[in-house]
């Protein structure tokens, strides 16, 4: 694509960065995150969380869409900044649909459909933009054809046929949207444009960001009413320790040795990394973050003895395993992330997995508080003994060769 289109769009280059109209499109993303985890602590079945699993895809999706197209063309200038109102739009109004999703509330719309409508609205304005974008780039064009082709007749027409089903038809037609649309964006081609991959990996750092803020409302969310105390005090530094150090496990060098493979990649190599390590790879690591919110919502309820709880009470079933089970599946999404794109196995991750995994039997019989702590504690081992063993060429990715 040329630099300017006739005026109404601006071709993203090397040196671009993020502009403040995707974090305000974030925003929107940050109100789903909550909607998510508050469909999954209404009702801590597994049915309902597949559902919450599901939602959460789809929400993912959206974004992806206009991350890749925002590394196209600027998204703050001309058309492009109308699409990401529209798409914002769109959004929110799925967002504020979601604890009706599957089960639609009496009075007012069908909101299985609203959801899906909108779904569908975010896709043909995501289309249009891409092709008007696409127009001097043959390339790029045969791309965003084969891609629509199926984009719109499996994802949206799917989830449309699954808002008029109910019970486990609905369930499985979700999961046909969403594992064709899926499926259909790895095998449809890697002609994609990659302009920057500075921004690229912003972008996706960004939206990590997004989703660790959802675990650090979640601990206000979990002791809203209710009187500070220690228990209060330790268990939300506690809480907030653990988001840290997932932080840390991110942005400390990991971030960084991607996107400088991403960068040294060129052609069809480059886009693969860029949709296999961000568009792929990411997905879990926020699945499993919102997980973790969800723990870290029950565990915070359970430190202020609100309600029926005590600070003796175990956390069990589905929250410890949201909670466990949400730092496991954030750091295999870690390792497959750095593996795609260098090689690199980090077993010392896998072991801390698979040493959480080992652990959840022993959490469940300890106080909910209790078995935070274990989980900070692990975590902060991991951290503490990669800094130490890694500490040289760590200081090489993050300061240079002259440390």
């Amino acid at each position: 694509m040329t630099g300017v289109r006739r005026g109404r769009m601006q071709a993203v280059t090397e040196n671009s960065s993020v502009t403040q109209l995707e974090l305000f499109f974030d925003l929107v993303l940050v109100f789903a995150f909550t909607q998510v985890t508050d469909l999954a602590a209404h009702e801590t079945t597994a049915p309902n969380m597949l559902r919450a699993l599901l939602v959460l895809a789809v929400m993912w999706w959206v974004w992806i869409a206009y991350a890749w197209l925002g590394n196209v063309i600027k998204a703050d200038e001309g058309i492009a900044r109308v699409a990401m109102f529209a798409a914002m739009g769109a959004a929110l109004i799925m967002a504020l649909a979601i604890p009706e999703a599957f089960h639609d509330f009496p009075g007012g719309w069908y909101a299985p459909l609203v959801f899906a409508i909108g779904y569908l609205v975010i896709r043909l304005v995501h289309l249009y933009v891409f092709w008007c974008a696409s127009s001097h780039d043959e390339q790029l064009r045969r791309q965003v054809t084969r891609w629509s082709i199926g984009s719109i007749t499996i994802g949206t027409v799917l989830l449309i046929v699954a808002a008029v089903n109910h019970g486990s038809a609905q369930i499985w037609w979700w999961l046909a949207a969403i594992a064709g649309d899926m499926l259909w964006t790895m095998f449809a081609g890697n002609e994609w444009r990659v302009n920057s991959v500075a921004h690229f990996a912003e972008r996706h750092g960004l939206i990590v960001i997004v989703a660790l803020g959802e675990s650090i409302v979640s601990i206000g969310v979990g002791v809203a009413g209710l009187p500070i105390s220690w228990p209060i005090t330790v268990g939300s530094l506690l809480a907030l320790g653990v988001s840290a150090l997932l932080w840390w496990a991110y942005f400390d060098v990991g971030a960084a040795v991607v996107e400088h493979a991403m960068e040294q990649a060129h052609g069809e190599r480059r886009v693969r990394i860029a949709r296999n390590c961000y568009t792929y790879w990411h997905f879990p690591m926020v699945v499993g973050i919102i997980a973790l919110s969800l723990g870290l919502k029950k565990v915070e309820s359970y430190l202020g003895g609100a309600a029926e709880h005590t600070l003796r009470d175990r956390l069990t079933g589905i929250p410890l395993f949201a909670l466990y089970g949400g730092v496991v599946l954030y750091l295999i999404a870690l390792i497959g992330f750095r593996h795609y794109a260098t090689g690199v196995v980090l077993w010392p991750r896998a072991l801390t997995a698979v040493v959480l995994i080992a652990l959840v039997p022993l959490a469940a019989h300890l106080p909910a508080m209790a078995a935070l702590a274990v989980l900070f504690g692990v975590l902060a081992a991991l951290i503490a003994w990669e800094v130490v063993r890694y500490a040289e060429p760590r200081a090489e990715i993050r300061h240079g060769t002259e440390h």
